[in-house]
């Protein structure tokens, strides 16, 4: 069985999303969601990064991460996986009730059914890479160790 998960407000799953709010310390600082801190990521060294940081909600901080009138930081096609896997990571290991059902799913396949998508979920014909679907199954299977 597969798992698919995109809303916050799809239970249990949907604390998988990024803009699920549970807030994570990376960095030297509280970031609010994982879309925060991997929005900010975009602009590391620049004063961006705070704006974003304190954006009200995730929508807002995905809005401010995806606005290219700012430049992207040079390497960013080159990290931004890892970046994603780190506050993934982090979120998982900080909260146990989201641990717990990420362990839940055990061997099943996670699928982030984000329409729009074709990087981080399948996109709206499935054909998509689904990273955001893999780096949960990464991260379950080290919590697992």
């Amino acid at each position: 069985m597969t798992i698919y998960f995109y809303s916050t407000r799809e239970v249990p799953y949907g604390c998988f999303s990024n803009f699920s709010r549970h807030g994570v310390d990376l960095d030297g600082a509280w970031w609010p969601t994982v879309e925060h801190y991997f929005q900010a990521q975009k602009f590391a060294g620049t004063p961006y990064v705070e704006k974003i940081r304190i954006a009200f909600t995730p929508k807002q901080a995905a809005e401010m991460g995806r606005n290219r009138k700012l430049p992207l930081r040079a390497d960013w096609e080159q990290v931004k996986d890892g970046i994603m896997l780190k506050a993934v990571r982090r979120k998982f290991e900080l909260h146990v009730e989201l641990r717990e059902i990420l362990l839940s799913t055990e061997e099943e396949e996670l699928v982030e059914n984000a329409p729009g998508d074709y990087y981080w979920g399948c996109g709206a014909d499935g054909s998509g890479q689904n990273k955001l679907g893999k780096i949960l199954m990464q991260v379950r299977a080290s919590l697992r160790r």
